[in-house]
């Protein structure tokens, strides 16, 4: 019964101070969105409430991200709490010694990261795709447009008067494969239809191999090699696809069932889920880092040298994180691992800390 009583206690606890931890992050990344979504509309013509609704919309979205430095940062001031009102010797009279704590705090965080992944992320997402709805439209781009479907490919363009509809069944490399343009004018009458094997976009000058042009009266003539002016190119695609945060995680299986069935590379989809797998995990190894920090810093109570370690710790893990993920897209780590890596990193590092944790 005593047991459970105190886990009950450390829990709301621990949980209080997340939510207090989290608050405090939530208003900074408010202010600092706001700033920045002010700046990008200073041009615009709307009002004062359109970015504050793209930065209440964006907000959770960037602070799913943080969680990971919000529970290193709540673990430090949960002991500096306990420490101060002598609720850690009470605990230790009791037998709780600095293992049992240790243990109850990670799979408290354990517990939070399943929350999080499943709810909180979902939600954030769905958000994050309203923002960037809304944020398109006053993008100076938004007349271009591309998508991937179980159809293939499709693409829209714009030139003066002139709306361009490509479709291709897969990518292939830097190749479109089957593909066809039809080029409308602005009354959206064909004015022309092209139809190519294969076509390299590798530039926004596309090269289209055997391709068959079809003019408004009807005309056809083929050609081994021809070119195509467009506004896009191959990186500009990927780019297009490339904020998976705004997918809910079914849609992101539905999204990666897509590619596969047009070629297109998944591989920036792989870590996405990857790192969704990961973040509980993640989360419990900030937890064991905060606590190992702050049992062998003796408690100390000194407020700005234990955010100058916690913001020293979570830096040092953001860049490791990145390092690793980039490694993962160029080829040169595998990509399961190079999202996992960090956290082996950390887990070897942390379980040296943890081996002699009650002699502190």
């Amino acid at each position: 019964m005593l047991v459970s009583t105190y886990k009950k206690y450390l829990f709301k606890k621990f949980s209080k101070k997340m939510l207090l931890i989290s608050g405090i992050f939530f208003i900074l990344v408010l202010i600092i969105n706001l700033i920045e979504e002010t700046s990008f509309l200073k041009n615009s013509n709307t009002s004062f409430i359109t970015p504050v609704i793209l930065t209440t919309l964006n907000a959770p979205s960037l602070l799913y991200e943080m969680f990971p430095f919000i529970f290193l940062v709540t673990t430090q001031f949960f002991f500096i709490d306990i420490y101060e009102k002598k609720e850690i010797e009470t605990l230790r009279i009791f037998g709780v010694d600095n293992f049992s704590l240790l243990k109850f705090l990670t799979i408290t965080s354990l517990i939070f990261g399943f929350l999080i992944i499943t709810i909180f992320y979902n939600f954030s997402s769905i958000l994050k795709n309203e923002y960037l709805k809304i944020k398109n439209n006053y993008a100076d781009d938004k007349k271009y447009l591309a998508v991937i479907t179980k159809n293939g490919i499709w693409i829209k363009d714009n030139f003066d008067e002139e709306t361009v509809i490509i479709n291709a069944d897969m990518i292939i490399d830097e190749f479109l494969m089957n593909s066809s343009i039809t080029i409308l004018d602005k009354n959206f009458e064909i004015e022309k239809n092209i139809i190519a094997e294969k076509i390299n976009i590798k530039n926004k000058k596309w090269v289209l191999h055997d391709s068959i042009v079809t003019e408004s009266d009807n005309s056809s003539n083929e050609y081994v090699i021809s070119n195509f002016e467009s506004n896009f190119d191959l990186e500009r695609i990927n780019n297009l696809f490339s904020d998976l945060s705004s997918l809910t995680y079914f849609e992101l299986l539905k999204l990666e069932k897509d590619y596969n069935s047009i070629g297109y590379s998944t591989d920036e989809i792989k870590i996405q889920k990857h790192k969704f797998y990961s973040l509980p995990f993640l989360l419990c190894i900030m937890t064991i880092i905060g606590t190992i920090i702050m049992i062998y810093n003796k408690f100390k109570k000194n407020l700005m040298l234990n955010l100058f370690i916690g913001i020293f710790f979570s830096v040092s893990i953001y860049y490791l994180s990145h390092f690793s993920n980039l490694l993962g897209e160029n080829g040169k780590f595998p990509l399961i691992l190079s999202v996992w890596f960090p956290i082996l990193i950390l887990s070897t590092i942390s379980t040296i800390g943890v081996i002699k944790i009650n002699e502190k």
